[in-house]
């Protein structure tokens, strides 16, 4: 059956079209995007103003007609940090619900992170044993560890790269000592939950997905996108460190030239890597893998698990 996922997160509204059945590789068929940057749309009060709920609303009754256009026998539709934490987040969802008949299930960061880990662990399968796994998007990180199918631990933190290059790097290039503090406040953060999964002993295999972390990769060296879903890219905590510095002293047009780095994402790629580095350096990761499938793969993985029981 062909299956569409709605992903409505602080960057973009993403719609992915697959061609799925219980027990097989979901295929993809057709991807559309729209970079409406919900979290930037934000009032000072924390609530999405009008013009960003009317985008909103035009944008999924597009994606919804985009949907039918491509045959989709079941949507499903969900929202991430952006609407999770918006101060009139539920008018939202009962507006777009009511103008557009979509019904956006909002997942809590923990259902991300689960489900994120979900998609790796089938993506690498049981052979890449104990996982860690990184996901770093435009409101929050998420961090999820496990032998399983199921994590044994998973933790979501407000450290998207979108929500902090607002809030903490505002100039362009960023002032030096702005990214000196923001670097301390993200590994305050992140040390608070090392412990979680220290307990649960080393990782045989520390994975990451999201466009971040695949930019990063990219600028380090690892293959691009044409060489395919298949070739192995990974991305080192030494060639992280040695990046991060430079491109703090980038602009974001100068960051956007660099390979693999799209222009709507290059502003956020200086706080996205201070996230990295700092996460790599307190979990004690030499080394990562970049997996193709994330949240959006982990959601229909779901769904064919609930359709084949």
């Amino acid at each position: 059956m062909r299956l569409g996922v709605l992903d409505v997160g602080s960057n973009t509204v993403h719609l992915l079209v697959v061609d799925a059945h219980p027990g097989a590789r979901p295929l993809p068929a057709y991807s559309h995007k729209t970079d409406l940057r919900l979290a930037e749309l934000l009032e000072p009060d924390g609530s999405l103003g009008e013009p960003g709920v009317e985008r909103l609303v035009e944008t999924v009754a597009d994606a919804l007609e985009v949907a039918e256009d491509k045959g989709v026998e079941d949507l499903l539709p969900f929202a991430t940090s952006a609407l999770r934490e918006a101060a009139n987040g539920e008018d939202v969802l009962a507006r777009v619900r009511r103008e557009t008949g979509v019904d956006l299930q909002v997942l809590t960061g923990a259902d991300e992170a689960r489900l994120t880990f979900l998609a790796v662990r089938r993506w690498f399968g049981w052979s890449s044993g104990r996982l860690l796994v990184l996901d770093i998007g435009g409101g929050s990180l998420e961090v999820a560890a496990g032998i399983d199918e199921e994590p044994d631990a998973a933790v979501s933190l407000p450290l998207g790269a979108g929500r902090l290059t607002r809030a903490w790097l505002p100039g362009d290039p960023p002032n030096p000592e702005e990214v000196r503090v923001l670097r301390k406040h993200v590994r305050t953060e992140i040390a608070r939950t090392v412990a979680e999964f220290s307990r649960l002993g080393r990782p045989d295999h520390v994975v990451a997905t999201s466009k971040t972390f695949k930019q990063l990769a990219r600028i380090a060296g690892a293959p691009g996108s044409s060489e395919g879903p298949y070739a192995r890219r990974v991305l080192t905590r030494s060639a992280l460190a040695d990046w991060l510095p430079r491109l703090a002293e980038m602009s974001t047009v100068q960051r956007a030239a660099l390979p693999g780095v799209s222009e709507g994402r290059a502003s956020q790629l200086v706080a996205g890597a201070v996230v990295a580095d700092a996460a790599l350096d307190l979990l004690d990761v030499h080394q990562l893998e970049i997996c193709p499938w994330a949240l959006r793969e982990g959601i229909i993985l779901r769904r064919l698990d609930w359709m084949g029981h």
